[in-house]
C-alpha cells in the first residue's frame, strides 16, 4: 500500500505537549476510530506541523505503528479549518470531550465520524446549538449501545402523544406520569426537529441523565467552560 492509499480523514480531538518539540494526540479517524499518537517534531519552529494539528481542522493523515500509540507519518489539511466562535466553539469542545471520555480505542465508528462532521459544520451554519448538542448526544448513545426509544411507551409500545407527560426511565423508557417531560419534546427529539425554547431545558435534563452513567463522577471540563464564559448552565 501506497502512502498516498494510507490517508485517512481525521480530527484532532485533544493535544498536548509532549517532550521539546512533540506533540501527542487524541486522533478520530475514519475507518480508525478513536486513537493517542505522537506528532514528532510538530512544535518545531520551521517545518512544524502544530498549526495544522487542531481541533476542527479537517484533515487527511497517515500513521505508523502497531502499539497502543501510533506515530504521525503524513499531515495534509483537507479543507479549511471550521470557524466556530462563542458559543459554537464551546459546543465544539463539548463534542470533542465526550468522544475522548465515551469512545473506545481503535474501534472504527465511520457513521459517528460522518455524523460528528456534520454535527461541526452545523454548529458554524446555525444558531441552534441546543438541538444540535441533543441529536449529537442520541446518536453517539446509539453508537454505544444505548439508544433512546423516545417516541413509543415502553410497557405497550404505543405511540408518545405531545399532550401528555412522561418521564424516561434508563432500564426501560418512556413511561407516562403526571408531570414530567412533555411528549411534545420526546416527538422533537426522536424526528430530530428543532427545538422550542421551552423545550430545551427538558431536552437537557433528559440526556444529561442519560449520559451521566457512562460519563461517571468527573466534571466535563466543556461544561465548566461554558458557566466561565457565559454565566449560564449549558
Amino acid at each position: 500500500m501506497s502512502r498516498h492509499e494510507a490517508l485517512f480523514l481525521a480530527f484532532i480531538l485533544h493535544r498536548r505537549d509532549y517532550g521539546n518539540t512533540s506533540l501527542l494526540l487524541d486522533v478520530f479517524g475514519s475507518g480508525q476510530g478513536r486513537f493517542p499518537a505522537i506528532a514528532k517534531g510538530a512544535r518545531r519552529a520551521k517545518g512544524g506541523s502544530s498549526a495544522l494539528l487542531q481541533p476542527f481542522q479537517p484533515l487527511w493523515l497517515a500513521v505508523t505503528g502497531r502499539g497502543e500509540v501510533r506515530t504521525l507519518t503524513k499531515v495534509e489539511g483537507a479543507g479549511s479549518a471550521l470557524p466556530l466562535r462563542g458559543r459554537a466553539l464551546v459546543g465544539g469542545f463539548y463534542l470533542n470531550e465526550l468522544l475522548v471520555r465515551l469512545l473506545g480505542r481503535n474501534d472504527p465508528h465511520d457513521a459517528l465520524f460522518a455524523f460528528y462532521q456534520a454535527a461541526l459544520t452545523g454548529l458554524v451554519e446555525d444558531a441552534d446549538l441546543e438541538t444540535r448538542l441533543r441529536q449529537f448526544e442520541l446518536r453517539l448513545l446509539d453508537e454505544l449501545g444505548y439508544g433512546m426509544t423516545l417516541d413509543r411507551v415502553a410497557s405497550n409500545g404505543s405511540p408518545v402523544e405531545r399532550e401528555l407527560s412522561y418521564v424516561y426511565d434508563t432500564d426501560s423508557g418512556v413511561r407516562e406520569a403526571d408531570a414530567g417531560l412533555s411528549g411534545a419534546t420526546l416527538l422533537a427529539l426522536a424526528a430530530g426537529h428543532r427545538l422550542e425554547p421551552w423545550q430545551r431545558r427538558e431536552a437537557r435534563g433528559l440526556l444529561r441523565a442519560a449520559l451521566a452513567p457512562h460519563l461517571g463522577e468527573r466534571p466535563l471540563q466543556s461544561r465548566e467552560l461554558y458557566r466561565r464564559w457565559f454565566g449560564a448552565d449549558g
